[in-house]
């Protein structure tokens, strides 16, 4: 399972963030503009998780499991709030 994020602090810039993407903004590109996470670099891109979803943690892996490909959720975690994308 390959998945991109987008992490910040507040529930308030998640629901800017998703304004964002019904405008068709690029996930990426909003990933590399606001992600408070490393992986905003690479555009949010977690690579594959696939041998790997054991280790995140568990509010952010209980909503990744549930994303269809191409599929884009919201999730809360001990970080703070995430968009997460499953892209493969």
């Amino acid at each position: 399972m390959k998945l991109r994020h987008i992490l910040v602090q507040h529930d308030y810039e998640i629901e800017d963030l998703q304004r964002h993407l019904q405008k068709g903004q690029n996930f990426e590109e909003l990933a590399r503009k606001y992600s408070k996470c490393s992986s905003a670099r690479a555009g949010g891109d977690l690579g594959d998780l696939t041998k790997k979803m054991d280790r995140l943690d568990e509010s952010f892996r209980e909503v990744a499991e549930t994303l269809k490909i191409n599929e884009i959720k919201k999730a809360r975690s001990r970080f703070g709030y995430h968009l997460i994308q499953r892209y493969g």
